[in-house]
């Protein structure tokens, strides 16, 4: 009794120490996002801009909305780069979204490109403490590739 006593604490102790937004996402009902997006502004603007132009990438609207404020990411930033590289993902190979290493990369899930992407521009010294500027350049170097991004960005909402 007292040794299936302590597993359980364990195993409750465990649960209690995950992070709040871990045990919120997955304790939500499938397919409803989790409650600090359902009734989120942004999620409307977003979800309206990749209907209208049959973008898949409709589907990970809110997870999109996730990332950005799980990294301190303009919220827009991600859904216009997927735009601009593969038009909401529409155009993509290996759930590359982004089209991250030159197209190379592969993801498991679009979700899962989403928070690798965000993670990256949040913490990689070629991005970390960059303005918007800077790190589209650095992001591609093409000339009119920051403009193409930023023009997307408005599209989606005309402010942050």
């Amino acid at each position: 009794m007292r040794r299936l006593l302590s597993n359980g604490l364990v195993v409750f102790a465990g649960m209690v120490s995950l992070p709040s937004s871990v045990t919120h996402y997955h304790l939500s009902v499938a397919g409803t996002p989790p409650a600090e997006t359902r009734f989120d502004p942004r999620l409307d603007s977003l979800k309206k801009f990749f209907e209208e132009r049959g973008c898949p990438a409709l589907a990970v609207a809110e997870v999109f909305l996730q990332a950005a404020d799980a990294y301190g990411l303009d919220w827009r930033l991600l859904p216009s780069i997927s735009f601009v590289e593969s038009t909401g993902g529409k155009q993509l190979k290996n759930n590359n979204l982004f089209g991250w290493d030159s197209g190379r990369a592969q993801f498991a899930s679009l979700s899962s490109a989403i928070h690798a992407v965000a993670f990256a521009l949040a913490n990689s010294s070629l991005y970390k403490d960059k303005d918007l500027d800077t790190v589209l350049e650095t992001y591609n170097p093409d000339a009119e590739y920051a403009q193409k991004v930023k023009s997307v960005m408005q599209r989606i909402s005309p402010s942050e």
